[in-house]
């Protein structure tokens, strides 16, 4: 089986100005300056250059949370790869829940932004996952099953092994009630089964839980055996709590 490099990613969604992203970052570097794994800030928009050029030379990389299809065109308050490769970018986040829940983000879109993103060099953070409702009636493979063959549709086999999946139960985001060790490797083994039915390299792929991880859970969950790292929100916030949880990462 391939090594997989643990994959830690900070999701700020709408926080921090461009100021509070330096000190952030200022603070970071410091405490990760040894870490081996793949540390990723995904700041918000306007931040994104301040952070790829105090990032420079360190383990850290960049990650839009969002970005649409087209190179560009009559798209109000959107923003294209082009724009993001421009800045520095190297990744970007696609289909987080609250995209889908609070902006109508559907997996047919994201099947055309997925392979645009790929196309334009940038490594897509698929975020998949189910309802309280859906796992409390045991639909949890069936959503993830739908999500992921809907949203890799659009994409070439042979370019999906740039790909990032994060398994985000949105009952577990931003709620403090986090899925189990073996409710977050059980859900983040089924993505890899659906991900080897496609014919990829599944072994490969690097496969994240997110939803309320904190330096408190954050080693037991990662220690789990299809857990590569972790999509985090709240702790990120802050650059103590988010260097503890890269280290907890192995």
């Amino acid at each position: 089986m391939p090594e997989r490099t643990p994959y830690v990613a900070a999701n700020w969604k709408m926080h921090k100005t461009v100021a509070e992203a330096a000190a952030f970052v200022d603070a970071l570097l410091p405490r990760i300056a040894a870490t081996q794994h793949d540390v990723v800030l995904c700041p918000p928009y306007l931040a994104l250059g301040e952070v790829v050029e105090r990032s420079r030379g360190s383990a850290v990389r960049v990650a839009a949370q969002n970005m649409h299809e087209e190179a560009e065109g009559t798209f109000t308050g959107e923003v294209s790869a082009p724009m993001l490769n421009e800045v520095g970018v190297d990744a970007v986040i696609l289909g987080h829940s609250e995209r889908r829940q609070l902006f109508g983000e559907t997996d047919e879109a994201l099947a055309r932004k997925l392979p645009a993103a790929l196309a334009a060099g940038l490594e897509p953070i698929l975020c998949v996952g189910e309802s309280e409702e859906a796992r409390d009636a045991g639909q949890t493979e069936a959503v993830l099953e739908r999500q992921l063959q809907a949203d890799l549709a659009g994409a070439e086999p042979g370019a999906l092994a740039g790909i990032v999946v994060a398994y985000e139960p949105i009952w577990a985001i931003g709620t403090g009630r986090t899925a189990t060790p073996a409710q977050a490797q059980e859900a983040c083994a089924f993505v890899r089964d659906v991900l080897r039915e496609r014919g990829l390299e599944a072994d490969a792929i690097r496969v994240l839980y997110g939803g309320s991880v904190k330096p408190a859970n954050a080693a037991e969950l990662m220690a789990e055996a299809d857990i590569d790292g972790a999509l985090v929100g709240g702790a990120s916030l802050d650059p103590e709590e988010f260097a503890a949880i890269v280290e907890a990462a192995g």
